[in-house]
């Protein structure tokens, strides 16, 4: 029988990462390993990452469910369709940890010409909310670096500065030249988010995620309707783990686009739902990481290859860690690639 265990891991961002929801300065990873005995020297791994503020799980959640998995391993396939269902990111860690295994932890668990190092995936270059002067330094140092597409977090700063920043870029770079996206993790509300939506569109902004916090449903389908640009929903999917929950979101909201972040909405099969039913209604997506290591960063980037992604995603988040998981992945011109000449390090993981 399959035996596994798992490990807790915290990692340290470069700077502290501001979001509308506060700062994170420290970021705590689970990782699930499993082997079979006969060939203990081959280990599948797969990463669980709450994101704080958003996951509707809890650490003691991850902690107890990761318990239940390496003390039984007979039932894991089942158990994906079952309670792991409303433990997304554990169920995610287990799909990884599976596909590792099946693939001799090689960690190509979907082989393209992206695991064999010909083609890249377009990714945007963002920009966390901070003081002034770095964010402005961070912006000019995508563009110089290649990135087309920008994505400023706001909503921290008070809005007339970051407003007056995205004036700056498009006064130097046209739309033609720079695309300008902003996340708002929930932080305008009913009367504050028309104003914001206005003047977003006069700066010829691309789009804005979440401008309203989850759950206020008839006010984000009203913004929907009236908004100049359009609105990409994202922590709105986190919590809705059934098809119809999903269904029911995407008929009453109507939003323009979703966000997809298979570590927050139950891994690779869970956001296959929500492009199924995205493409069924003509609405547009993306995928993005949510502070994963670089295993799962890795999981998230080769299963968007695999299926074909299109336009920009958002998959540029491996670098902000002073002490990430070395691996085979780099960020270069605008784009995430996979070096297999490069060697993973495990020894954080695995002992």
């Amino acid at each position: 029988m399959m035996q596994a265990a798992w490990k807790e891991v915290h990692l340290t961002p470069r700077f502290p990462l501001g979001t509308s929801k506060g700062t994170i300065t420290s970021r705590t990873l689970w990782y699930l390993i499993a082997w079979d005995p006969a060939r203990p020297g081959i280990k599948g791994i797969g990463e669980a990452a709450l994101f704080p503020g958003h996951s509707k799980e809890f650490p003691a959640d991850v902690r107890v469910k990761l318990m239940e998995l390496c003390t039984n391993t007979s039932d894991w396939t089942d158990r994906l369709t079952g309670d792991l269902v409303d433990r997304p990111s554990v169920r995610f860690a287990v799909e990884q940890c599976l596909k590792d295994l099946d693939a001799g932890g090689s960690k190509v668990l979907f082989p393209s010409d992206f695991t064999l190092g010909r083609k890249g995936v377009p990714i945007n270059g963002l920009v966390w909310m901070g003081d002034k002067a770095r964010m402005r330094a961070d912006i000019r140092s995508r563009i110089d670096t290649g990135f087309s597409t920008v994505k400023m977090k706001i909503g921290a700063l008070a809005i007339e500065e970051e407003l007056a920043l995205l004036a700056d870029v498009r006064r130097e770079f046209g739309a033609g030249n720079i695309t300008l996206r902003v996340d708002a993790n929930g932080a305008f509300d009913a009367h504050t988010a028309p104003e914001v939506l206005k003047r977003l569109a006069d700066l010829r902004v691309e789009s804005i995620e979440q401008p309203v916090p989850p759950g206020l449903y008839e006010l984000m389908a009203e913004l929907c309707v009236a908004s100049p640009l359009p609105i990409a929903l994202d922590e709105d999917l986190i919590g809705l783990n059934t098809v119809q929950a999903k269904r029911d979101l995407l008929d009453n909201v109507r939003p323009q686009r979703i966000v997809i972040k298979p570590g927050l909405v139950g891994g690779w099969t869970a956001a296959e739902e929500w492009i199924a039913l995205a493409d069924a209604r003509g609405i547009g997506w993306w995928v993005t990481s949510a502070l994963e290591s670089n295993i799962g960063l890795n999981a998230i980037a080769q299963w968007a290859a695999m299926i074909g992604v299109k336009g920009t995603q958002g998959l540029g988040t491996g670098s902000v860690f002073l002490d990430n998981i070395p691996a085979p992945l780099e960020v270069e011109r605008g784009a995430l690639h996979y070096r297999p000449e490069r060697p993973w390090d495990l020894s954080r993981i695995i002992d």
